[in-house]
């Protein structure tokens, strides 16, 4: 007679929610793969390394900072200063007066230039009567001829009378002529161009 030996029963599984034999429960869902595991310590570590070498570098200095920044700057070199100018204006509120403009000026006398005194002409108009020494210069005058077709009249008298008797001497010009005029004589021109002394 053969015997025939039980096959194991599968060891009961605890039901979901329930504690397992150490009192932890058992988890309902997938278990995480071991390469997410990894992946977590990997970035944990790069975290911390990075976080020693950023202490390294911050305590690296030479640890005279002071904490006040005024302090500091009187520890380390001097500091770049900026100069600002501004021009002052007055106020513009309507009460200000301007301020005073100050003009120096210097007083000049000019001196006059030296005129030539009035006196006898020594050129004249072809029209006219002149006194002889008053109006015009005693000496020898000359005309270029008459100044219309009707030709050119001079006359020298002993005065202003107009009368027939009181002419010293008279002449019709078609050409040029000359005078001589003394001191005192009346000279009486018509229609004549303009006289120049020429003596």
């Amino acid at each position: 007679m053969s015997f025939q030996q039980p096959s194991p029963s599968p060891s009961p599984q605890p039901a979901p929610g329930t504690q397992g034999p150490f009192g932890l429960g058992t988890p309902t869902g997938p278990a995480r793969p071991p390469k997410q595991r990894g992946r977590w310590l990997k970035y944990g570590a790069v975290a911390l390394v990075s976080l020693f070498i950023g202490v390294g570098i911050g305590s690296s200095g030479d640890g005279t900072a002071a904490a006040d920044p005024a302090a500091a700057g009187t520890k380390s070199g001097p500091r770049p200063t900026a100069t600002v100018t501004e021009t002052a204006k007055a106020a513009d509120d309507g009460d200000a007066k301007p301020a005073p403009t100050v003009t120096e000026t210097e007083t000049v006398t000019a001196k006059p230039k030296k005129t030539k005194e009035p006196g006898p002409a020594t050129s004249f108009s072809g029209e006219g009567e002149y006194v002889v020494g008053e109006d015009i210069k005693a000496g020898t005058y000359k005309t270029a001829g008459a100044d219309g077709d009707f030709g050119c009249y001079w006359e020298r008298a002993k005065d202003a009378s107009g009368e027939f008797g009181s002419i010293i001497a008279n002449n019709n010009l078609n050409g040029p002529g000359r005078v001589t005029l003394n001191t005192g004589e009346y000279f009486k021109t018509n229609r004549c161009q303009e006289w120049k002394r020429v003596g």
